[in-house]
């Protein structure tokens, strides 16, 4: 070989190590690894989804059902790394790479957090995953703000959701005090009311539903806003409000509270839990009683007459570890009776007017939960419902039975990074109207199959998507497909983004607030083969941010844009002297904004909450506001807690002008409230609560009927009626 070669040979060796070498270097550059195992600290069981992350590199994972987890292509350097999981502690430690005193797999024992770590356990997504890590919003109501709230009004939930931002709660009877729910300024029929996933409240027996559950033995209330249907199926067009009942703890549970307020109502509320080995039980009862109050002096009563009682004990069974079952019995009698005053006293009346409700409300509830491997999850679930009602008004009554049941199958399968949630779920309704006449039949029964599937996906630490399917028939409306999905982007641990939307439908039903504020009075019967389910399309796009503004100053923020479009709704006209319900050409959306600011410093905390919603109806080409939306509204909450000892709030409220049914417009208006606890010792405490003390009623400053005394003639109720309340009492828990 020449010189000349061999030169030329070098150079092509020296342009091949060239091109080798950023390669060569890659490789090198990459080549750590990181292998972890993580175990509970007392138990030192294996951790199944904690979630590992060196935030520095953007790269992480989740332990697997032997707690392992392996993270590859680590650049040398000295990063964070940081393990997380719900109900734990979280780890943060840092390592240097290439290790050199260091033995994989490293082995990190998670100990349990003693926070309240329960008021982030969310039931409604069905995810073994923390609120954190979903990609659907979730609001919940837990802890000490739940015992907070269920000071104001004990022997109902009614107050307890009317302070939720975009959440507004509608008084649909004068008299009898009935109420339901509005989500983003949408009709109470829009909204599914559940109890632990089970669809209780809704047709016939969502009547009075409200005001129907005191809320001593609730865990927990979560609140999904927007089309939630592919878990819960039609009626989730709003969103859904799931109600969490409290089970057997390690330690056992003996709670009473009693209550009076300054309108004469008294409530007494028992909760007993307790686990005896493989058993487990809880009893929660309640009596509570209304007087006829009328703070106008107009004659009708603001607060009606009420006697209710409620007994549900529940029994839980622990058959191995992986093995559990509960099965619980849930029974609430009512009498409520509003009207002319006089005639609620039991004074002689000479054709009075009064509105009389009868209630009797029995359902089961029967869950079975089994884990048929550390990944994967079976349970059956079931619950019947019977709710008999009773209404009488002068010269006209109704009544009648609803029986319906609700059963699922669901499978949770949990793979990493993936999380499959599959199952098939039968609801049967069936409602028979007492005394009928040919022309005013209400009775009917529906039956609707469907099947669900759900993936959570983890694509990376900063990125997680969600996204599921419904498919359901029903025997009246025909088949319903239901998409839905959601991502969610958390580019720090302070910042979260989501986005999303799905799909849902409503089957048309004469049980909705129009009707109940005609006491179901010459209302036409629905005919399935003259109308359409009401089907819906929405989006919703949120922002968390967490700052800490000083040290002691710490600021959380949530923005939320909604949007949802309903077609085809179902509207109650009035012909002559009966009420048809018509399906115009047309729709129904509303668009707005939820803003959260909530500023803690020291023992104070300040909740301001603000709600833009444009709730508007389009029909035939004509726009025009939809009724009984308050488009601007604002939450605002200062509390001084010394926790575990003392907490005194200030509340103020404020509703903007209301569209009214009768083309009139109501006029904008303030709640303010103050409240208060004390304990007295470990297990006493004495609560005291002035709502609406500046006396805030639609009777001051408007009216809520025309006509007179003896048949009037109810308006649209827009603001509050029964006025400045008193109520107080105390707490014991062991």
């Amino acid at each position: 070989m020449n010189l000349q070669s061999q030169g030329f040979s070098n150079i092509i060796t020296i342009l091949l190590l060239l091109f080798t070498l950023p390669t060569l270097s890659i490789k090198l550059y990459a080549q750590n690894f990181f292998e972890a195992k993580v175990v509970d600290h007392e138990t030192e069981e294996p951790l199944t989804g904690v979630n590992v992350l060196f935030q520095e590199l953007n790269i992480g994972g989740i332990t697997d059902s032997s707690g392992l987890v392996v993270i590859t292509n680590i650049p040398d350097g000295k990063y964070k790394v940081q393990l997380s999981f719900l109900g734990y502690e979280t780890i943060r430690t840092t390592i240097s790479f290439p290790p050199t005193a260091v033995k994989f797999p490293m082995l990190f024992e998670m100990h349990p957090s003693h926070e309240e770590m329960e008021t982030v356990v969310i039931r409604s997504t069905r995810s073994s995953r923390s609120i954190a890590d979903i990609a659907t919003r979730v609001e919940f109501i837990a802890g000490e703000e739940l015992s907070e709230k269920g000071n104001m009004k004990p022997g109902d939930i009614r107050m307890l959701l009317n302070e939720s931002t975009g959440i507004q709660t509608q008084q649909t009877s004068a008299t009898s005090y009935n109420s339901s729910i509005r989500i983003q300024g949408l009709d109470g029929k829009y909204t599914q009311l559940l109890r632990d996933g089970m669809p209780l409240y809704s047709g016939f027996s969502g009547g009075l539903s409200l005001m129907q559950i005191a809320p001593l033995d609730l865990k927990q209330v979560e609140v999904i806003k927007g089309a939630s249907s592919t878990l819960y199926g039609g009626g989730a067009i709003a969103g859904l409000v799931n109600l969490i009942t409290k089970t057997p703890e390690e330690e056992p549970e003996l709670s009473f509270m009693l209550n009076g307020t300054s309108a004469l109502g008294l409530d007494a509320s028992g909760f007993y839990a307790e686990r005896y080995g493989i058993v487990g039980i809880t009893v929660f009862g309640s009596y509570n009683l209304g007087s006829p109050y009328d703070p106008a002096d107009i004659g009708l009563t603001a607060i009606p007459k009420f006697d209710r009682f409620t007994l549900n004990p529940k029994l839980f069974l622990y058959l191995g570890e992986a093995t559990e079952l509960n099965f619980g019995v849930n029974f609430v009698t009512e009498d409520r009776l509003g009207g002319n005053l006089d005639y609620v006293k039991d004074k002689e009346v000479i054709d009075p007017y009064f509105e009389r409700n009868k209630t009797e409300r029995i359902f089961t509830q029967f869950q079975i939960e089994h884990d048929l491997s550390d990944a994967t999850i079976l349970t059956l679930k079931n619950s019947i419902n019977s709710f008999d009602r009773q209404l009488l008004i002068p010269d006209y009554g109704f009544s009648g039975k609803q029986l319906s049941s609700f059963s699922e199958a669901n499978l949770v399968l949990q793979n990493g990074d993936m999380e499959w949630i599959m199952g098939l779920n039968l609801w049967t309704d069936r409602f028979e109207q007492d005394h009928i006449s040919d022309e005013n039949d209400l009775s009917y029964s529906e039956n609707t199959l469907g099947g669900f599937v759900q993936n959570n996906w983890t694509i990376s630490p900063k990125w997680t998507l969600e996204s599921g399917f419904r498919l359901d028939y029903q025997n009246q409306y025909g088949t319903f497909a239901l998409p839905r999905i959601f991502l969610m982007f958390r580019p720090a641990d302070d910042l979260t983004l989501r986005i999303g939307g799905g799909m849902g439908y409503k089957t048309p039903t004469v049980f909705n607030e129009d009707a109940e504020r005609l006491q179901f009075q010459n209302i036409e019967p629905i005919d399935p083969d003259a109308y359409e389910a009401e089907r819906s399309i929405g989006a919703n796009f949120d922002v968390n941010y967490r700052l800490n503004i000083t040290e002691e100053l710490n600021l959380s923020t949530n923005l939320l844009l909604f949007y949802t479009k309903i077609d085809d709704p179902l509207l109650l006209q009035a012909e002559n002297d009966r009420y048809i319900f018509q399906q115009p050409n047309g729709l129904v959306d509303t668009k707005g904004i939820e803003t959260n600011l909530r500023f803690s410093y020291h023992d104070f905390k300040l909740f301001v909450g603000y709600t833009y919603a444009d709730v508007q109806q389009h029909y035939n080409g004509e726009v025009s506001k939809f009724p009984l939306v308050a488009k601007h509204r604002l939450n605002n909450v200062l509390m001084y807690e010394k926790h575990d000892n003392f907490w005194v709030g200030l509340e103020a409220y404020y509703f903007s002008p209301q569209q009214l049914g009768d083309g009139e417009t109501g006029q904008a208006y303030w709640i303010t409230g103050f409240m208060t606890e004390k304990k007295l010792g470990e297990h006493f405490s004495v609560f005291l609560n002035l709502e609406n003390f500046l006396d805030t009623r639609q009777t001051a400053f408007d009216t809520i009927y025309t006509g007179d005394l003896s048949d009037p003639q109810f308006r649209d109720i827009y603001a509050p009626v029964d006025g400045f309340v008193v109520n107080g009492g105390f707490k014991w828990k062991l």
